[in-house]
């Protein structure tokens, strides 16, 4: 940390100190065999200060006294995340780090109303951190919409039916105040996969990419998302790279955007599973019938793989273009994507390498995503902002 900071080990000391104060680390004294001290603080000390232990250290070959390990606090704060779908709604807690405390679904159609659609959530969400005794640091809500920055409200939520301009934000952190939930890091609200693509940016399949796109076939239609050094690119306003609505068939089926042909209805779920002889049985989320077909059948069900293999020309079409665009040094599939490129990873990638000028897009590594939960450790992140930024908002007022 000393290296990486550029700071003295003085200041080390203080800030991990000041951080286990607040509740959100822990610190390792190191193996076990060893002693140091108990606060971080006294690791900081000069060559003077040290005792015994660290002669004995120097005497066995090591230079000094082990150095501690900075952990989460098991029982420090969490954030409230919550992702939102057309099937159902999952909402968890997460730790420092992405770590998925405690989790809860249900599934079931979700309410054309914003507000009744967030209310059992913002419930849910309550109950969770009453069962776990551990202190909110804020919240955020991941939605299949567009989501205006820094405004929070949604644009063409097509697969949740919301009225444009509701102010999803604003509503769910009512509806978690209305129950006794508030962090000092607020509420916001993300569209899903950006939260996706940005938790596998810091925890999963992303991490060292540095511009990073990600396309997911999630639940209902398909988004993309990109991460640029770091940041989630979100335009001037928060709508920007919804790849979903990249025509990939000028005469094609017709999208509730109100274009023809988009990557949303000539590749999603629903298409697949209706192209494979598949539709999901009625109370099944789609996704999972979707991905449980595709492992099924793709080896000997040749209407399933005709089906996959179509999905697989199409969407390499639609990343063929990103590519060209946006020139990533990785791409990532999630959601249907995810287990399609494990079935037909050299189907996907041909479709790729053809449409890419100068054979760019083949040089281009096109990965799986890795987290099962990416949409709420993604949202968590965001929640988590506010706080990582200045983790004084967590002192008692």
């Amino acid at each position: 940390m000393t290296s990486r900071l550029g700071v003295t080990r003085a200041t080390i000391g203080a800030i991990t100190g000041e951080l286990r104060d607040l509740g959100l680390i822990e610190v390792d004294p190191g193996p076990p065999g060893t002693r140091a001290p108990e606060t971080a603080g006294s690791q900081a000390r000069g060559p003077e200060a040290r005792g015994p232990e660290s002669s004995a250290a120097a005497r066995r070959g090591h230079q000094g006294r082990p150095s501690h390990r900075l952990l989460p606090d098991p029982a420090g704060p969490v954030a409230v995340a919550a992702q939102v779908h057309p099937d159902g709604f999952a909402v968890a807690l997460v730790g420092l780090g992405g770590a998925v405390v405690a989790r809860r679904a249900e599934h079931g159609p979700v309410a054309a109303d914003p507000g009744r659609a967030l209310a059992p959530v913002a419930e849910a969400a309550a109950a969770l951190l009453a069962e776990s005794g551990r202190r909110c640091a804020g919240a955020a809500v991941a939605v299949p919409a567009a989501v205006t920055r820094p405004g929070g409200t949604v644009v063409r939520a097509l697969y949740a039916g919301w009225p444009d301009g509701a102010p999803v934000r604003d509503i769910f952190a009512a509806e978690l105040a209305r129950r006794g939930v508030r962090g000092p890091g607020g509420c916001d609200a993300v569209n899903d996969v950006n939260a996706l693509a940005l938790a596998e940016y810091r925890h999963g399949a992303g991490r060292d990419a540095t511009h990073l796109l990600v396309v997911s076939a999630e639940y209902r239609g398909v988004g993309g998302a990109l991460v640029q050094g770091g940041t989630l690119y979100a335009g001037s306003g928060g709508l920007a790279m919804e790849a979903g609505h990249v025509s990939v068939d000028p005469d094609g089926l017709p999208c509730l955007c109100g274009n023809r042909g988009c990557l949303s209805v000539e590749a999603d779920v629903e298409r697949f599973l209706g192209d494979a002889g598949h539709p999901a049985p009625a109370g099944t989320p789609v996704l999972d019938e979707a991905v449980a077909v595709l492992r099924a059948g793709y080896p000997g069900d040749q209407r399933v793989r005709a089906a996959a293999d179509a999905v697989a020309g199409r969407l390499g079409l639609a990343l063929a273009g990103l590519i060209n665009v946006v020139n990533p040094d990785r791409v990532l599939l999630g959601g249907m994507y995810r287990e399609l490129l494990a079935a037909a990873p050299e189907r996907l990638r041909e479709a790729v390498t053809r449409r890419s000028p100068w054979g760019h897009g083949a040089g281009i590594p096109i990965e799986c995503c890795d987290l099962d939960d990416a949409a709420l450790i993604g949202a968590a992140e965001i929640a988590w902002q506010p706080v990582l930024d200045n983790p004084a908002l967590l002192r008692p007022r």
